[in-house]
């Protein structure tokens, strides 16, 4: 049996179509971190789902979390606006799971309704279904992953489809909160200036916008890049402040 984790906070506007992509799934643990809006009256409406709430501690350590209320050491993981295809359900269903093998399935990225196959964003993939009695998240607080070494990585074929960045309003969001963590992680663990902030802002809209294509994707692809160049410059300019001050008291 599996069970599938889901994080939220604030999810509204995808958790309806993600829940019912995993109707067909006994149990769905819901971990929320403070939604303010009717993410929890949503979930409510689904038996199969079982809600948790919890002070915000860092995304690894989140998912694991939620696996821990697992009632299945199968888990299969998702964020809150990742959307199961039938087909990848029914793919998932039709596995004789083994212990020793995690599971990939790709990603379909999804921005302002279109299909982005530009930036980086194309071809996606990533491990979400996995034993919790073999392995776990990375316990870090972002860019958190499935620990697959020394474990056979099974590829599946069907998507899921990835509504991550629905408005400017996301990118802004999102880029404050993934880049005050990567500060946070990185205290006194890498060096950081002014001058490698930029360093590291400029190759990356070159990076998304020219290498991999983005100027293929219209105004959706140069947004995007720009979104990755502010990302990088806002993460090395914050890791550069963080690392004046002592080292924060929850990392001891």
């Amino acid at each position: 049996m599996i069970t599938v984790t889901i994080l939220t906070k604030n999810a509204e506007e995808t958790l309806g179509s993600v829940l019912e992509a995993v109707s067909s799934f006994e149990e769905v643990i819901l971990l929320d971190t403070g939604s303010t809006d009717c993410t929890l009256e949503i979930a409510k409406i689904y038996p199969n789902v079982k809600i948790f709430e919890t002070p915000f501690i860092g995304f690894g350590p989140l998912h694991n979390l939620a696996a821990h209320y697992a009632t299945h050491a199968w888990i299969l993981s998702l964020d809150s606006d990742e959307v199961l295809t039938p087909e990848l359900a029914k793919e998932i269903h039709s596995l004789e799971l083994n212990t020793l093998c995690v599971y990939s399935f790709p990603f379909d990225n999804y921005f302002n309704g279109k299909h982005i196959k530009w930036c980086g964003w194309y071809p996606d993939r990533h491990v979400r279904l996995y034993n919790k009695t073999v392995t776990a998240f990375s316990p870090v607080k972002v860019h958190e992953r499935i620990l697959s070494e020394g474990l056979k990585e099974i590829p599946l074929r069907s998507p899921v489809k990835h509504y991550s960045y629905r408005s400017i309003s996301d990118f802004l969001r999102k880029m404050e909160t993934y880049s005050t963590l990567y500060a946070e992680e990185n205290q006194h663990k890498k060096n950081s200036s002014l001058m490698k902030a930029i360093l590291h802002g400029g190759f990356a809209f070159i990076k998304s916008y020219v290498i991999k294509r983005g100027f293929l994707g219209g105004k959706e692809g140069y947004i995007i890049s720009l979104y990755n160049a502010q990302t990088a410059f806002y993460k090395y300019l914050k890791l550069s402040y963080v690392n004046r001050s002592p080292l924060s008291q929850d990392r001891h």
